[in-house]
């Protein structure tokens, strides 16, 4: 998808779940067109480096291994820390103070895995959202849901669709009814944009009401930065969810997407029963994958003939959007795929 911006974009990027980096294992990633190690030390704690070793280059993501708190070298047995030094030279009873791996900050929580990124290393700019102190007062606590991970979370690899494309679906209300065969039409109720997020309430109106201001369902909404967005549902359906967009190069993306679904009363398992996992994937998972459907072969159009209903919030989005691009869009244009 050719766009008129970069995509090595400023923010918070989801690159997997807990359980897909058990402690002490090594696990090779490749985001924003650079190759990375991920490794979960022997303490448990979680660190992204560059992937190359600065001796011969090997991949350590490929055939390292952990050595209390530092990831080791397949190649020579180099040792590199959290913090990105050197820590051992075998043979030698020096380090090389002067070579060090760029260390990507980690925030973990709730199951999921989000990566920092800023083109020229600065440190995070603003913390990641806590997925359950968003909208504290809908929902439940995060205790009474079934674990979001594997049954009721997705991924798909290397599509075509740059972050803030998936975004702008946001305050996109029609593409519901021919997308996704909705019977009714959401109506965006309030939007606001507040430094590197923005927020939107989404009404579901009730069909079986005379009232149109009546609605069956809310859904409350925050993205954060361009990485993704997170939702809470009131109403009719009480889950929430999250669906994050992270560049592995110019060219394409890798899409999350995970959903925190009630559990039965007097149900105490993690796991769902085979009956919820099967109303979860027919009604819920199945909707990204019709987006993409779309994305995977859609047009960037720069300035569109919107809805009345949908330009405000639209534009809105838009401008705000600028804000995580290093590059500013007029001059990316050239160097986007």
């Amino acid at each position: 998808m050719k766009v008129p911006f970069t995509w090595k974009v400023t923010g918070w990027f989801m690159v997997g779940w807990s359980a897909e980096f058990p402690t002490g294992e090594v696990r090779p990633l490749r985001y924003f067109g650079e190759d990375l190690v991920a490794y979960r030390d022997e303490s448990g704690g979680l660190h992204i480096l560059t992937g190359h070793c600065r001796h011969l280059g090997a991949h350590i993501g490929h055939g390292g291994k952990v050595v209390g708190d530092c990831v080791e070298c397949p190649f020579h047995g180099w040792r590199w820390g959290p913090d990105g030094r050197n820590r051992k030279i075998p043979g030698e009873d020096r380090v090389n103070r002067g070579l060090r791996l760029r260390v990507y900050p980690v925030d973990e929580q709730n199951g999921c895995v989000f990566m920092w990124h800023q083109p020229h290393g600065k440190e995070p700019q603003w913390q990641m959202p806590d997925i359950f102190e968003l909208f504290p007062d809908v929902g439940i606590d995060p205790s009474g849901y079934y674990r979001p991970y594997p049954e009721f979370s997705r991924k798909s690899e290397r599509e075509p669709v740059h972050p803030q494309v998936v975004l702008e679906n946001g305050p996109d209300s029609l593409h519901f009814e021919y997308v996704h065969g909705a019977t009714v039409t959401p109506q965006m109720l309030d939007w606001r944009e507040e430094d590197h997020t923005w927020s939107f309430l989404t009404g579901w109106p009730d069909a079986r009401s005379a009232d149109p201001d009546k609605m069956a369902l809310r859904i409350h909404a925050q993205m954060f930065g361009l990485g993704g967005s997170i939702s809470a549902f009131e109403g009719s359906s009480k889950h929430r969810l999250i669906f994050a967009t992270t560049p592995v190069d110019d060219e394409c993306s890798d899409l999350f997407y995970s959903i925190w679904w009630p559990r039965n009363p007097g149900d105490e398992s993690d796991v769902p029963p085979p009956e919820v996992r099967e109303r979860v994937e027919k009604q819920f998972l199945i909707t990204v994958w019709e987006d993409l459907s779309i994305w995977r072969y859609q047009k960037y159009v720069e300035h569109p003939p919107l809805s009345p209903k949908d330009v405000k919030p639209y534009l809105s989005l838009r401008k705000w959007a600028t804000q995580f691009y290093d590059v500013p869009p007029q001059d990316a244009a050239s160097t986007s795929a």
